[in-house]
């Protein structure tokens, strides 16, 4: 079990708790019960979600506690998903309908780069991740991970845009920027295997190495174990046969490298790096450490961050410290009821959340434009309207959280570092902004 979950009990009860850091109002530590802690995340689910509200145009000076922030809007975004930089500091933008956009000087062009293919667009499937190849400057790749539209499938013109339209299988491509508004040389490099209909998703990001790491989520329940697909089911993230609810480890060229933990082994695809996952929205390398993170969605509580090792199952759908939609414990759908979210060989998270904040993207701020934020752990937060701050000791374990930019209620899909050190992130709306945050002085309004 990993160092900053400890395994405690409530006296007088066999009800197994867990210590978490920083639960409700920075500073303070709470021992809660995990049958408390369901009861308040299915209230969260059923309520209290405040509308978005349209985001003012002029830049805003916010202060959280330690913190003030300058927030500068950058507008004209169709539900902005993810952010890249270019050597020359000039940042790429995915939409979630299918375009690629790019500012320079921190204005947007108004056309999209050509360039990329058909998407589908239904749901929360669409045009998804985005990433600089570490030797762009020889190369001019740019890879983007992307829903692949099924054409061998009618859905009814009511179900489309919702998460019972379209089903798409994640695909990752690669395509030579020009440097002006087109890819050129498009390369589909890897396709998954697993059609699903609903919330999924596939981020990437490069190793050192040059090898390169993308999480394709798992399908959520189908509509005979009362979910909302009709294509894919949550037992694929246990099926070592799927890509879907997996973390792949890939050669450039979108092949699997020969060292990976599962190649050779019967029954396993060999691009696998771990499985058990149920929708990564966050993969980054720890830029001390060189671990792989990941922040995911759980169901009803059970949002996690995990630190990724070869080989290791992460427990999707059999282990969550969150409910199932329907109401059970048990994740898996069949077997006995788990007296607790543990099982033999599945991991723990190193972070859960009760109730949910639904991650986005994160980073490990590691600038001087922000003191403050220093090794700290900043992740999108989208159901929550925030970017969820996790302070980490010197020894890397979390002693505090914080919500940050809540006044903006925007739900924030991404948040990266720039060149610059100052902070970015793009907000999940169809009137969506690009977010510049800059350290505010006292004198600033």
């Amino acid at each position: 079990m990993k160092g900053p979950l400890h395994r405690s009990s409530t006296p007088g009860s066999s009800t197994p708790t867990r210590q978490r850091h920083a639960l409700g109002t920075p500073g303070s530590a709470a021992l809660v019960s995990i049958t408390l802690i369901f009861v308040v995340a299915v209230s969260a689910q059923q309520g209290n979600r405040e509308p978005p509200t349209t985001l003012p145009s002029s830049p805003q000076v916010i202060v959280n506690a330690d913190q003030r922030f300058r927030v500068v809007p950058l507008k004209g975004f169709d539900h902005p998903w993810a952010i890249a930089f270019l050597p020359n500091s000039d940042i790429l933008v995915t939409e979630r309908p299918g375009r690629l956009r790019i500012i320079r000087n921190f204005v947007l062009d108004p056309e999209p780069i050509i360039g990329i293919p058909a998407v589908n667009a239904s749901g929360l499937q669409g045009l998804w991740d985005v990433a600089v190849h570490p030797r762009y400057a020889e190369n001019r790749w740019i890879y983007f991970t992307y829903s692949k539209p099924n054409a061998n499938e009618t859905v009814p013109p009511e179900s489309r845009g919702s998460l019972k339209g379209p089903s798409g299988v994640a695909a990752l491509a690669r395509g030579r920027f020009d440097g002006s508004h087109a890819l050129t040389n498009i390369q589909e490099l890897f396709v998954s295997n697993t059609w699903i209909s609903g919330a999924t998703s596939a981020r990437i990001v490069f190793a050192p190495d040059g090898k390169l790491f993308m999480s394709i989520g798992s399908p959520s329940r189908d509509e005979s174990h009362g979910g909302p697909n009709r294509v894919g089911t949550a037992e694929t993230a246990q099926d070592s046969g799927s890509y879907a609810g997996k973390v792949l480890r890939l050669n450039d060229d979108g092949t699997a490298p020969a060292d990976n933990p599962f190649v050779g082994k019967q029954g396993y695809k060999p691009e696998i790096y771990a499985l058990g996952f149920r929708n990564p929205m966050g993969l980054i390398l720890h830029p001390q450490t060189g671990e792989l993170w990941d922040a995911e969605h759980g169901p009803q509580g059970g949002d996690e961050v995990n630190i990724i090792k070869a080989g290791k199952n992460y427990g999707w759908p059999v282990i969550s410290y969150g409910r199932a939609y329907a109401g059970d414990l048990v994740q898996g759908g069949s077997g006995p009821e788990l007296a607790e979210p543990c099982a033999p060989g599945m991991e723990q998270p190193f972070l859960f959340w009760n109730p949910n904040i639904m991650p986005g993207g994160m980073v490990i701020y590691t600038g001087d434009k922000f003191p403050g934020l220093k090794g700290n752990i900043l992740i999108g937060g989208l159901q929550s309207t925030q970017i969820h701050r996790v302070v980490l000791n010197n020894r890397g374990l979390p002693i505090r959280r914080q919500s940050l930019l809540t006044e903006l209620k925007q739900r924030i899909r991404d948040v990266r570092q720039g060149p610059d050190g100052l902070l970015y992130a793009v907000t999940d709306m169809q009137d969506g902004a690009l977010l510049k945050l800059e350290p505010a002085s006292g004198s600033d309004h």
